[in-house]
């Protein structure tokens, strides 16, 4: 296989889930860029940094070496945050996760930073390619708590590292080499928390049509209590080039700015 010749298949969804009262998650999905966020900071202005990160990376130029134009979006981005919070008060304390993606044929830059995820599809083998910023996963990472202990620990969502306000961000930014058959997932907490690997996996790997399987993440989702937002691209590499399909905007990217409102290891097999 060429890997020139591969391109994406792409759909997302976000949804606000069933017990918050707006939705703070936003995503982009074109034939080069996969993004999500999910903002936090109170009064809305979770939706703020969330749209606004999506509004930065989406609109950067991201040329030349994938790894260096997505960090360089990346720290653009936090400088516009921190830029708005100077100028508005208000908008101290604001911040989002990020985990994107951004594609050049042969394979993709990832960036991750806070606790949205990114899961590969390979062989029918399920990774998670991104290691959450948070309180329990850095207990995890000592050996002072089990994986089933963090994910029932009443502070599980407690981030380490964010895009944050202050301007200052600490991505971690990777170089991935991508096939054809290979199937992507980039999700908010919202999901992942909820949703089972095992219940992932199955997933990815009977729903064949891309619209269907956003939509059935995000139902199963709330289907188990939808406690928080819920954002989902998934993405398929394929044979073809970049293609030409239209950017998906979702959550608070659809939003107008003035309404201020380590190594992979295997989750599954097949």
């Amino acid at each position: 296989m060429n890997h020139s010749t591969l391109g994406l298949r792409y759909a997302a969804r976000s949804d606000v889930g069933q017990r918050r009262p707006e939705n703070e998650d936003a995503a982009y999905a074109s034939p080069r860029l996969l993004v999500v966020a999910d903002g936090m900071g109170g009064h809305n202005y979770g939706q703020v940094a969330s749209a606004t990160a999506i509004r930065v990376l989406s609109g950067a130029p991201l040329d030349g070496d994938p790894v260096a134009a997505l960090e360089g979006a990346i720290q653009q981005a936090a400088q516009t945050l921190k830029g708005m919070a100077d100028a508005n008060p208000a908008l101290n304390g604001m911040g989002t996760t990020l985990t994107a993606m951004l594609w050049d044929g042969s394979g993709f830059a990832l960036a991750h930073v806070g606790d949205s995820r990114g899961y590969m599809l390979r062989d029918g083998v399920l990774y998670q390619i991104t290691h959450d910023h948070t309180l329990v996963q850095s207990l995890v990472d000592d050996g002072r708590m089990t994986p089933e202990q963090a994910a029932e620990h009443p502070r599980r969502s407690m981030l380490m590292r964010a895009l944050e306000s202050t301007g200052n961000v600490s991505p971690d930014v990777s170089r991935r080499t991508a096939f054809a058959g290979d199937r992507y997932l980039l999700c908010s907490d919202g999901l992942a928390g909820v949703v089972t690997p095992e219940t992932l996996h199955e997933m990815l790997t009977s729903v064949a049509d891309l619209d269907q399987l956003v939509t059935t993440l995000v139902d199963l989702a709330n289907r188990g209590g939808g406690p928080d937002n819920i954002t989902v691209v998934a993405a398929d590499v394929v044979a073809g080039g970049y293609g030409d399909g239209h950017p998906i905007l979702v959550g608070s990217a659809t939003l107008d700015q003035g309404e201020g409102t380590g190594g992979d290891v295997p989750l599954q097999t097949s």
